[in-house]
């Protein structure tokens, strides 16, 4: 782009800045999660509180550490139901209303979880009414967290003010994914167009001068940042000046890296021939422990969970009988590793031979092809289990992108650039896309489930397969399967 890159998010750092530090958007997302945690061991404290005033017990830091299992057990439980639930995703952790349900969500879930382990205890193991006790005080101090955000009022709470440079398709779409992703972390001042224009707005953001303006704009609209749309030689004149902001201590930030920081997805069809920005940011190497590790947690995953299907097996092939006479076991033939076909297995579903008068085609929501107890078990991803086997022959891993068929990748392929970059990683029973997106009926979806997968290679680690392995099962839990 004809900017040098210093650092690995892919964005450009002045050396200096004399205008006031502001939280990026996973600084943001860090610091709700530190008040999320706070707010938790101060709700452990005051259900202690009460259960010591209700059992006449004293209250003091004698009994506060005879019960820190609890600050232990607590946080780390609504840690994994919180990411469980996608309440750190940046869309829903900046819209109150959609926070509130999740944390109601995670409430009940908790309560639901402390129940069932305390009627598996031994008697008097576990205190009866602790929870609900800590379920009050932290629902409404998180609440509370969430609503003010103490530690983010003044200048953290400050949006970055954010200037576009590039007035294309790509200029549009920065601009419509911050406002419906990032209101609160950024602002879009306006935009300064590559050469003199008599364009007066991109969307209904003003265009505010040519290159020669830029440094203007800047300082007259106090702009932390640029964002930097083409993906090819910035213009000479342009070029020189969006220099004169980097040394005037101005942030630049490439429109595809700002993408796929604040929606968690690779905007393929924004990147023109730029390949770099959809490849692992890490590569490969022989020295990293990343993919033993990854294989070595499938086959021991995979091995309990057969076991565990092979006790729900003949239960679940009754229903699917008795719904629907026909075969137990759908098999299909799916794209994996380096575009190698292989044979996937499912529970049926559908009706049997659902697909002899359409061919290949995307299920739908509400596809009248699927029978009862197959909506049930798609809710519940129940029909995916057979392929635990996949993952034991090393087909599959237990995440990757999710495999399609040879029809669909090929039309696919020819549509969506990038699509086979896919292929460069096992596919897997749950991945990025499956946890962020619904579920895919047609070409578009494809598309956007695509962006999700790329950023899932650029960025995959054993913590984030972690995520999405809890996500995944926050997904079944609350049936949101298709």
């Amino acid at each position: 782009m004809g900017l040098r890159d210093t650092s690995e998010s892919g964005m450009i750092f002045a050396p200096t800045n004399n205008r006031r530090m502001q939280l990026r958007v996973s600084e943001r997302l860090l610091v709700m999660l530190f008040g999320d945690l706070l707010s938790v061991m101060l709700a452990v404290l005051a259900a202690l509180a009460v259960w010591a005033y209700v059992g006449e017990i004293p209250y003091s830091a004698g009994f506060i550490a005879s019960q820190g299992i609890w600050f232990v057990v607590l946080g780390i439980l609504w840690a994994v139901l919180g990411y469980a639930n996608g309440y750190y995703e940046f869309a829903i952790a900046a819209n109150l209303w959609a926070s509130l349900q999740r944390l109601i969500l995670i409430t009940l879930q908790l309560f639901v979880i402390y129940v069932f382990v305390f009627f598996l205890s031994e008697p008097e193991t576990l205190p009866r009414l602790f929870i609900l006790y800590y379920a009050f005080f932290s629902f409404f101090l998180l609440l509370f967290w969430r609503i003010f955000n103490p530690a983010l009022i003044g200048w953290a709470s400050a949006p970055r003010r954010v200037l576009i440079v590039g007035t294309d398709w790509a200029a549009t779409t920065i601009i419509k994914i911050l406002k419906a992703y990032a209101t609160p972390a950024y602002q879009v001042v306006g935009v300064i167009s590559e050469t003199v224009t008599e364009q007066t707005h991109v969307g209904d953001v003003e265009i505010m001068g040519a290159s020669h303006d830029l440094l203007d704009v800047i300082q007259s609209h106090n702009i932390s940042e640029l964002v930097i749309t083409s993906t090819r030689e910035l213009p000479g004149e342009l070029f020189q000046a969006v220099m004169d902001a980097y040394e005037h201590g101005t942030v630049i930030t490439p429109m595809p890296i700002l993408y796929e920081r604040v929606t968690e997805r690779v905007p393929v069809e924004h990147v023109g021939d730029n390949w770099a920005v959809v490849l692992p940011i890490n590569g490969t190497s022989v020295f990293n422990p990343y993919p033993f590790l990854k294989r070595l947690l499938d086959i021991l995953m995979s091995l309990v969970g057969l076991l565990v299907f092979g006790l729900l097996f003949p239960f679940i092939a009754l229903a699917i009988y008795l719904d629907s006479p026909g075969s137990i076991f759908y098999s299909q033939i799916r794209v994996g590793l380096n575009g190698k076909p292989f044979r996937i297995y499912k529970l049926r579903s559908m009706t049997p031979n659902a697909e002899k008068k359409t061919g290949a085609v995307f299920a739908q929501a509400g596809d009248k092809r699927v029978t009862k107890v197959g909506a049930i078990m798609r809710k519940s991803r129940l029909d995916e289990l057979p392929q635990l086997w996949n993952v034991l022959r090393g087909d599959m891993s237990l995440i990757g992108p999710r495999p399609e068929r040879p029809e669909h990748v090929k039309r696919l392929q020819d549509n969506i650039p990038f699509y086979r970059t896919r292929h460069i990683v096992r596919p897997g029973l749950s991945g990025w896309a499956q946890v962020r997106y619904g579920y895919g009926a047609n070409d578009d979806d494809a598309l956007v489930k695509l962006q999700y997968d790329l950023y899932y290679i650029r960025h995959q680690s054993l913590l984030m397969d972690f995520s999405i392995l809890v996500r995944t099962v926050g997904k079944v839990l609350r049936l949101s399967g298709q």
